[in-house]
Formats: structure tokens, C-alpha cells, sequence
């Protein structure tokens, strides 16, 4: 992922289409209005949110633009309570899938494209500014809308913009999008589940129809595949507008980093080990693996010897960020390194040699049963 200024450097003309592309779309889809700057007065000017975009490779080959704002600001002046969106719980999911096997439900996997954007903008007026050479390319896109916005600060290109949709980097968006596909599914009979906000189901032909959602990612099954095909085509004819909506039917789906496989009547089998390939893929000291292991941890696991030497920083944010992956892997699908991930959690403030070794075991362990 590289910043617009890295991007162009690195991917030249295609880069700058990219990021045409991308501002277009939010252009056309009316997620902001330009503001003169002189009536931006008070402390709004230094509440405006500053514009971002990054631009990325995908596999195929193809540039991608990514544009957002910086809402770090917000954090200033904003509840962490009023902006915080549910997501489905990992028991929802578990439970579910279990459901869905145990019944013989046919399940779709679904993934709502640019979501955000089209959610309304509610409450606090959003201020942002674009600077540079993206506040250019803004103005290129519609010049005779932008162009008499056009100011300058120190020696830049800046355009003031009124943000009106739930644009992705806001603190709020997930939250309103969130109230929005509540309301959506609410309206065509859906009850949400009173333990969980973030599953839903409707009877339909004397069977359940659940729908499970984690921000934009969404699952539902029936038993009639006719029932969910009908859900999906009504989600795609509330939310497919420039981009499709994707959606997968089958036995075997990738959901929020797991695979899950229905493969065989009435089971589930929950997989990630391609997740697990690309944990150990990243990896920074990949020549450090080299132990064959059958245990995640020795027997000396919760020994701390006090005097062991500290790692450097570099080695340090590798320790905390993969101890991070190991975590988010042993709730979902690998509960026999849940022991050893729940001790390494709490040595990542200030780890040392000794912990270090314990996080290889683990790895090496993780190489040698990664299929599992």
C-alpha cells in the first residue's frame, strides 16, 4: 500500500488513473460539496479532517484506489461510545455455521461494495481538506464545480469540502451504516436477535432465515436455496450500484479470514490454514524456523527468568504483531495454541530472548500442523 505521492512515483500513469477513478466515483456519488473558505470560520477550520488516499497492486496486476479521511482528529472531541459499531460475535458465527450444517441449510456469503459511501453523513457536520495533488485531480474530475474553490495554503492547491456521506476513515461511519442495514433489514421482517445485534432472522415458508454480519460482510442461509437466492437478490437491488455485490453459494466459504466447509452433511469444518501460511509467510526471521516440534510450548512455558536480555525494537514490534495474528487464529479455528498465545499476550510490552524462543516454538509448531 503506498500514499498517492509513492504511488504515482511508483506506478506512473496507471497510479494517477487509479486515483481518478476513485474520486470520480465519490464525485459521482455525491459524497461531498465544495465549501468557499471563507465561511469556514470559528474552529471549524482547524477541526477539518485532512483527505487521504492510498493506492495498492492487486494480484491481478490491477492499480487500486483507496480514498478516505483521516479521522484521527475526531478522537478529540468524540465519544468512543457514540461511534462504536457492533459486529457479530465469533459464538454468532460458530453457532450458526453449526446450525446451518445440522439443519442442511444452504448458505451464501455476501460482501456489500463500497458500503460506506453509500450511507448518509448524520449529525456533526464533516469538514475535509484536500491539499496538493489530489485537491488537482478533485478539480479535474468536475472543474466547473471545483475550480472557483480553489485556494491556496502555503504554496498548495487546497479544496474545503463538505463530507456527506459515511466516508470510510470517519469515526461514525461504521455506525451508520450499521443503523442503516439494521433499518433495511428490519423493514422487510427481519427480528433482530436480542444477544447478539448483529444477527438477524425472518420466517419464511414455515423455516428460518438468519443473517449474520460483520460491518459489510454478511451470511445468511435457508433451507430453500430459492428463499436465500431471493434475500440476495433483494440486497443486491438495495446495494449494488457501480460495483456488484459479491456473492458466494456452495459448500465452501471464505469468511472473515476462515474457511468454512459444509463439505460433508450434517458437520462444519472451520479452516485457516491459509492464514496460517501467510502468518509464517510474513514473518520477518523466517530463517529462525527450523525446529520440528509436535507441542506449541515446553513444559517451562510460564517460566520468567527476569535477567534475560530485552529484544530491540525491531524484533519487539515483530514479537507484538505476531503474537496479534496468533490471537486472532486461536479463537476462531486453532483452540490447542490458545495456552501458549494467552501467555505470550502477556509478555508483548517488554519481551525478552526467552520469549522470543517460545514465540518460534509456537511458529515451528504452526509450520508442521498448518494443514490442520
Amino acid at each position: 500500500t503506498y500514499t498517492l505521492n509513492q504511488g504515482i512515483k511508483i506506478f506512473g500513469q496507471k497510479g494517477y488513473e487509479a486515483t481518478y477513478k476513485e474520486v470520480s466515483q465519490l464525485h459521482k456519488r455525491n459524497c461531498f460539496k465544495p465549501i468557499d473558505v471563507n465561511e469556514i470560520v470559528g474552529d471549524k477550520r482547524k477541526k477539518a479532517l485532512e483527505s487521504l488516499i492510498f493506492l495498492t497492486q492487486k494480484n491481478d496486476g490491477e492499480i487500486k484506489g483507496r480514498a478516505c479521511a483521516n479521522g484521527s482528529k475526531q478522537r478529540q472531541w468524540t465519544d468512543k461510545k457514540t461511534t462504536t459499531s457492533p459486529t457479530v460475535s465469533l459464538e454468532s458465527i460458530m453457532l450458526t455455521c453449526v446450525i446451518d450444517a445440522k439443519e442442511k441449510r444452504d448458505v451464501i456469503t455476501a460482501d456489500i461494495p463500497n458500503a460506506f459511501v453509500q450511507t448518509d453523513n448524520e449529525g456533526e457536520t464533516v469538514i475535509m481538506k484536500v491539499r496538493g495533488q489530489l485537491a488537482e485531480i478533485l478539480i479535474s474530475t468536475a472543474p466547473e464545480i471545483y475550480k472557483e474553490y480553489k485556494t491556496k495554503e502555503n504554496g498548495q492547491t487546497v479544496i474545503y469540502l463538505e463530507v456527506l456521506k459515511a466516508l470510510y476513515g470517519l469515526l461514525q461511519s461504521a455506525l451508520l451504516f450499521y443503523k442503516k442495514l439494521r433499518k433495511d433489514l428490519e423493514g422487510i421482517g427481519f427480528r433482530v436477535n436480542p444477544y447478539d445485534p448483529c444477527v438477524a432472522n425472518m420466517m419464511v415458508d414455515g423455516h428460518q432465515l438468519t443473517v449474520t454480519w460483520h460491518v459489510d460482510d454478511l451470511k445468511s442461509s435457508h433451507i430453500d436455496p430459492d428463499i436465500n437466492e431471493s434475500y440476495i437478490n433483494w440486497l443486491r437491488m438495495k446495494y449494488e450500484d457501480v460495483n456488484k455485490v459479491k456473492a458466494t453459494s456452495g459448500k465452501i466459504h471464505n469468511y472473515l479470514g476462515m474457511q468454512i466447509n459444509f463439505s460433508v452433511e450434517g458437520k462444519v469444518k472451520i479452516n485457516m490454514s491459509r492464514y496460517v501460511r501467510d502468518m509464517l509467510n510474513s514473518f520477518d526471521y523466517k530463517m529462525e524456523l527450523r525446529e520440528k516440534v509436535k507441542t506449541p510450548a515446553a513444559e517451562h512455558l510460564f517460566k520468567i527468568n527476569k535477567n534475560a536480555k530485552k529484544l530491540d525494537k525491531d524484533k519487539a514490534e515483530v514479537f507484538h504483531t505476531t503474537v496479534a495474528k496468533g490471537l486472532f487464529l486461536c479463537k476462531r479455528s486453532r483452540p490447542d495454541i490458545q495456552t501458549t498465545i494467552a501467555f505470550l499476550c502477556t509478555r508483548v510490552k517488554e519481551p525478552d530472548v526467552d520469549d522470543w524462543k517460545k514465540l518460534l516454538r509456537l511458529l515451528n509448531y504452526l509450520k508442521k500442523t498448518q494443514l490442520n
